[in-house]
């Protein structure tokens, strides 16, 4: 199941949702740190795991959102079909691609690390700012050359836009809260005034001017 061309991009909502990371090693810390940090209910499989593996744990087993289980123990075929999501990172080529063959049956998606041909999606360099997520992808040709792009969009949009991005959604909720369509506005120009104000710090003007365009009365 090689890679497509072309790969369709997608922000997933995983909080609270199930999901399955194969290896112990640092590669597997890696992709279980990413998926806890949006919330999911990862389970970890592996005859040993590193020690960053065994820090994520939450003493706050009520919760099952952003809890991580740990099971010291082998891949058992065919239980990639109990999750939503599947990661494979054993570096063990049989595993990993049983653990994807086994996904790809039930219809779960599956990355295996450092090989494309065993995936169904792929997992960007990722960058976050507040409501803001930047993903680099290069469809697995250079991780490498995602993290590098990454870097360089994430410092050329310096770390005001997380207050430029609150400020739009409260313009917008304005807009829907007045019964009307935001697709109705033409934002870009307006962001383009509003965002040299954040940057400088003057965001009470942009939020005026906001208010300004919002109501239909800026120039």
């Amino acid at each position: 199941m090689a890679l497509p061309s072309r790969l369709y991009p997608v922000s997933l909502a995983i909080a609270g949702r199930r999901c399955l990371v194969v290896g112990g090693g640092p590669v597997a810390a890696r992709k279980v740190e990413g998926l806890l940090g949006c919330e999911a209910y990862v389970t970890v499989v592996a005859p040993e795991v590193v020690g960053a593996i065994d820090g994520m744990v939450t003493p706050d087993r009520d919760n099952p959102a952003a809890a991580l289980t740990i099971e010291r123990r082998r891949y058992r075929s065919p239980e990639a079909a109990g999750y939503r999501l599947v990661v494979t990172a054993t570096g063990l080529p049989e595993v990993d691609g049983l653990v994807a063959s086994d996904a790809e049956a039930a219809g779960v998606w599956v990355n295996s690390a450092d090989d494309p041909d065993h995936c169904t999606f792929t997992l960007p360099a990722v960058h976050r700012q507040g409501p803001v997520t930047v993903a680099v992808s290069t469809r697995g040709a250079s991780p490498a050359l995602a993290q590098w792009i990454r870097t360089r969009v994430a410092d050329s949009i310096g770390p005001d836009v997380a207050v430029l991005a609150e400020l739009l959604e409260e313009a917008r909720s304005s807009v829907k809260a007045s019964g009307r369509s935001t697709e109705a506005f033409e934002w870009l120009p307006v962001i383009d005034r509003v965002a040299p104000l954040v940057h400088q710090g003057r965001v009470d003007e942009a939020r005026a001017v906001l208010a300004s365009f919002t109501a239909g009365t800026s120039n």
